[in-house]
């Protein structure tokens, strides 16, 4: 497996205030012909998130044909789960509706954050998106006591499945910073709504150093699923394994086929990847350094 990267996309530089910096979790979502609306979460000088997009030709990726002048989902409201910040994790188009699953976090006193997950519904293609509920769809609970986080969704067979993110052993100081080490779990539903959890473990981490694995994105090909992740024991990574029922999965991170470039926007870290399939091929859209601060690129298989 080899990926040719075609460079930087995009990264914000004070367009709006509530797009002061970052793009982060790029999501991509098929309008017509070459021409795809990315979303992504940006940050206002507070570090507060919300969900942007622009849209492009992938035949001329960095030529922006439509970037949004006002935050496609919105900050929640004082006390709730994403009261300081939303960021897009997985779209799914489903009868004529898109479904946007998506982070919400809040400020914690003993933690620097606390996360959850939540979901917007589109009933006029994506125009605008509004929130399923003031509340989560997905919390803490006695499976997952710390977080969850990054969720990625399809349905398929009249079964939703999900795979988030989600921590057992608790916060630690770790590069001293504070950080509840997490890793990839699996979830499923009747409506995409009310999810069945029973703490299964899809990707678990490799070695004692390895602390973070992030957002998933998932393709099944030939009856055989297939899911890019991000790995981190300091500096993030893209990682790759494979599944013939989508629980039980191996990691092939050696396979991947993408890496860190010697200098630039993603010389530090490539990150929470969304691939996709473009007519005969398959495209990633990542994010570099800083968990976006240099803004996001893609890459395209070449086999």
């Amino acid at each position: 497996m080899s990926w040719i990267k075609k460079g930087l996309i995009f990264c914000p530089n004070k367009n709006f205030d509530w797009m002061h910096s970052h793009a982060s979790l790029p999501t991509a979502d098929h309008v017509k012909n070459n021409v795809y609306r990315i979303y992504f979460s940006t940050r206002n000088k507070e570090n507060r998130s919300q969900v942007g997009f622009l849209e492009t030709d992938f035949t001329k990726p960095k030529k922006i044909l439509k970037l949004s002048s006002k935050p496609i989902l919105r900050l929640g409201k004082t006390g709730s789960f994403d009261e300081d910040g939303v960021m897009c994790s997985s779209l799914v188009n489903h009868k004529s509706k898109k479904f946007m699953y998506y982070i919400g976090w809040n400020r914690s006193v003993s933690v620097p954050f606390r996360w959850a997950i939540g979901l917007a519904i589109s009933e006029d293609n994506g125009e605008t998106f509004t929130k399923f509920s003031d509340g989560p769809i997905l919390d803490r609970n006695y499976i997952d006591p710390y977080f969850v986080s990054s969720p990625t969704v399809i349905y398929e067979n009249g079964k939703w499945k999900m795979w988030y993110i989600s921590s057992s052993c608790g916060w630690q100081k770790i590069n001293n910073k504070k950080i509840a080490p997490y890793n990839i779990r699996y979830a499923d539903s009747k409506n995409g709504i009310d999810w069945n959890r029973k703490g299964i473990i899809s990707i678990d981490f490799k070695h004692k150093n390895e602390f973070a694995i992030g957002r998933a994105s998932i393709l099944k090909e030939n009856g055989i699923y297939k899911m890019w992740y991000s790995y981190s024991t300091q500096y993030y990574r893209i990682g790759y394994a494979v599944s013939k029922d989508g629980i039980k999965w191996k990691r092939m991170d050696d396979k991947v086929g993408i890496n860190v470039s010697k200098s630039g926007w993603d010389s530090q870290s490539i990150e929470h990847c969304h691939v996709f399939k473009h007519k005969s091929t398959k495209l990633m859209i990542y994010t570099g350094n800083d968990f976006g601060k240099t803004g996001f690129g893609h890459a395209e298989y070449s086999g």
